[in-house]
Parts: structure tokens; sequence; C-alpha cells
């Protein structure tokens, strides 16, 4: 026997006894006003553009064709003149892979090292699929079995028993229902014995409810999304059991220093806008130098291949790069004159390379004094540098 699931059939308010009032209501913010809008709200007027001139075929309970997918993470220009933003920049091949996997029946895994944009992609492909990119389990290290398969209502259970009333459906269970795109982020964080509950969901799509003796079957249009970083193998590794489960897409760094900049500026302005920021054009030179200093040390050469370089202990990440400019952003708004100059990116730089005080420290050292002094045009970035690490 199969059960369907309402999410809206707990309430969450219902186990407070009578007399004891309920707590203040949280009233929602205003549109506009959310400090980070879920994709699917920061780009409706795209998505509605692209759903409207798409013409193509589509898969069961999507919102839009694979190829409209696929257009609205790389962006592009519609007939009607409307300009579709690119929301991941890389090959084309990869996102095209990820799209078509997610038509099929293999969930799919993003793969990568921290700072490769995989919740970017995994919120986007939802957002573009399902129009709904808030069916997430957050992966940790005490993630419980329960996030994956489904919870209780105690006050429930202990007052009428297990029943449909009383069972609190995880967005994995949510999404099997409605035919959704659920996600699981940092998979390779969640507990082994966790994982694999997976297995059944991906490979039966069903998850069985002992309690009630019954199941709720996924419905078409349902499939998962998650991912994991290259860092973490060995921390808790996915079983070959659930690895065959997923189609695996890596997800690479920027291939190129234009490439990575391009990335930097159009994600720290969209943040900077956010936050009522400096336009990132007027710190356009700065960006490109905190790249320069990142793929450097990332890639142990420098960018004219003379000259060998020890690599710090932390990743310097693209996402690093971009937290890096929009605090030196910050800085310059509110303690600088709006410009983003060298000693506004300095202290963040220093925070982002050296995670180990002792070794990172003297790469640090040895790549200012041998690298940054002798290079034209970065006397001041030099100086601002010697400044803070003093």
């Amino acid at each position: 026997m199969s059960v369907s699931v309402d999410p809206t059939s707990v309430d969450p308010n219902h186990h407070q006894s009578e007399g004891v009032p309920a707590p203040a209501a949280v009233s929602a913010p205003d549109k506009g006003e959310e400090l980070r809008p879920h994709a699917e709200d920061a780009f409706a007027s795209e998505l509605a553009a692209l759903a409207a001139q798409d013409d193509r075929p589509r898969p069961a309970r999507w919102r839009m064709s694979p190829w409209a997918v696929a257009t609205y993470l790389l962006g592009g220009t519609l007939p009607d003149g409307t300009v579709i933003t690119p929301k991941y920049v890389g090959p084309r091949r990869i996102v095209e892979v990820a799209v078509t996997t997610l038509a099929t029946d293999r969930a799919l895994l993003l793969l990568g090292v921290p700072g490769t944009a995989k919740t970017w992609v995994s919120e986007h492909l939802a957002a573009a699929v399902s129009g709904d990119s808030t069916l997430l389990v957050q992966g940790t290290a005490g993630t419980p079995e329960e996030a994956i398969r489904y919870g209780w209502n105690y006050a429930q259970l202990l007052a009428h028993g297990p029943s449909r009333d009383a069972l609190v459906p995880s967005p994995v269970m949510r999404a099997m229902a409605e035919g959704m795109t659920a996600r699981v982020e940092e998979l390779t964080r969640i507990p082994a014995d966790v994982q694999d509950t997976l297995i059944t969901i991906l490979s039966e799509k069903n998850l069985p409810i002992p309690e009630l003796g019954s199941e709720v079957q996924a419905v078409r249009g349902f499939n998962l999304i998650a991912t994991a970083n290259d860092r973490d193998r060995g921390v808790n590794d996915l079983s070959s059991a659930l690895r065959r489960r997923f189609n695996t897409v890596v997800l690479p760094l920027p291939e190129s220093a234009d490439a990575e900049v391009d990335i930097v500026s159009r994600r720290v302005d969209q943040i900077g806008r956010s936050l009522d920021l400096p336009a990132v054009p007027d710190g356009i030179d700065e960006i490109r130098r905190v790249v320069t200093v990142f793929r450097e040390l990332r890639d142990g050469i420098t960018a004219d291949g003379r000259t060998k370089l020890k690599s710090p202990s932390g990743t310097l990440s693209t996402a690093e790069a971009i937290s890096v400019v929009t605090s030196g952003l910050a800085l310059a708004a509110h303690f600088g004159d709006g410009v983003l100059r060298a000693p506004d990116v300095a202290a963040g730089i220093l925070g982002a390379v050296v995670r180990d005080p002792a070794a990172d420290r003297v790469i640090w050292q040895e790549y200012l004094e041998a690298v940054v002094r002798e290079r034209d045009g970065w006397k001041d970035f030099y100086r601002a540098c010697r400044e803070v690490s003093a």
C-alpha cells in the first residue's frame, strides 16, 4: 500500500496544550528585502520569459525543456530580445550532461573542489526544473536519518499512534510525492549509514514506511541532486552501491584568469547590489590582482611560468576570491572613498592564504618578496600586504 503525503497536514502548533498561547508569528520579509532570495525568486522574470517562449518537449512535471534549463544556466538572448544572464561560467557540455541526467532515472552528483559553484549550480538547476530550490537536506556530521526519510510529530504519535497525520515528511519525501527535484548538500559529510538511506530511494524509487505498513512511491519528475567536495575524500566516502546510483559530473576550476575574473565580477556585483556596495567596475583592477594571486598560489607557479611557488594549505577557490572582494568593497564603501583599492583587499587575502599560522605565513612572505615586490605596477599592493602581514 502506498501513502500520499500532504506536507501541510502536520500542524506545527498542534501539540500545544489548551490555554498555552502559541509563539508570536514571525512576519515574512517584504519582497526584495531578503538578504539572499531563492534562485526562483531572484530570477523569476528570466524563468518566466524562458518558459513562455520554450516550445521544446518537456519531461514530466518540468517547468521548461532541458534546452531552456541549460540556457537559463549558461545565459543567452531569447527571440524577443530578453537577455538571460549566465549563472554558471564554464564548459557548456558539463551543463548539458547535468541537465540531461536529471531527465533520466539517475540522480546527479556534482563533484569538485570547494568553491567550484556546486551549490550554486544545484540551486539553479532545481529552480529551473521544478520552480522550487528549497527541498534541501544540508549534510553535516550530525545529519540524522530522519532528514532524508521522515520524522514524527511526537505529540500526535503519543496521542494517536503512528498515522499519516503524525508523519513529518523530509524534503526528499516531499519531492518524491510531488515529482520535484530534491537537493542534498555535502553528501560526503553525512555519516555512511545515513547516506545509504538513499539507496532504496534512488534504485527502487520508493520510500518504505514500516510503521504504517506502507510506502511513498516517487512520481514522474522526481530526481535528486547531490554535491560533494573532492577534499572530503576519506571523511565519509560513498559506498560503491550508492555511487552507482549517481551520474557524476565534475565541476572544474575556471580555465583562465579572464574567466575567473568574469565570474568574480558578476557574483560580487550581484552581492554588492543587495548590500548597496560600490559598483564592481570601479575595482576591476583589484579583482584581477586578487584572482592572479589566488591562481598563482593555487597552481604553484606564476602566470608567466617562470617562478615555481609553494602552495598554502587553503583551497584559494573562486568562492573565496568573491568573499575577499566583497569584504574589500564593504571597507571601501564604509571607511574609504567607495573605490576598491589595494589596502581594502589586503587583509582579506591574508586571511584566505594564511590558514596554518606557521607554514602558510612563510609561504605568503616568500611570495610577497619574490613575486609581488618585483611585479610592475604592484607596489601599492605590496605595501598594503606587507602592512597587514607585519
